[in-house]
């Protein structure tokens, strides 16, 4: 691939996955959200503390979230700038975008994960 076009296409997917992580920081933030205002009419001790286990989950999911956000927000800006100076991405820019796509397609699969394992939870 022609090293402006394999540029243009990493800024796309970044940009992709930036709109995604900002699918999943809304719907984070509804599931805490949801997981208060459930606990606040709950009394029972081992509801309490599988609640606990999910607020945790969520909590690091936060944390990775943020960190992928911070992650994709640095390589973008290493992206304009070869696409600025019509460079060609080396070696390790390639390989850090591998690394973040990785990351998203895990996170494409553990978030529903997650979010279903908590509804479920909710049921019962």
């Amino acid at each position: 691939m022609h090293g402006s076009i394999k540029i243009e296409q990493f800024l796309h997917e970044n940009t992709t996955w930036k709109r995604l992580l900002d699918f999943f920081i809304q719907e984070n933030s509804f599931l805490k959200t949801r997981l208060s205002e459930v606990v606040d009419k709950q009394n029972d001790a081992l509801f309490i503390i599988e609640a606990e286990r999910f607020q945790n989950e969520f909590i690091l999911k936060d944390e990775f979230l943020q960190d992928m956000w911070r992650d994709i927000k640095e390589q973008q800006s290493k992206l304009q700038s070869l696409q600025h100076n019509k460079q060609e991405a080396d070696s390790r820019i390639t390989k850090r975008q591998q690394k973040l796509r990785n990351e998203i397609a895990f996170l494409e699969k553990d978030f529903p994960t997650l979010k279903n394992k908590f509804n479920k939870y909710l049921l019962q």
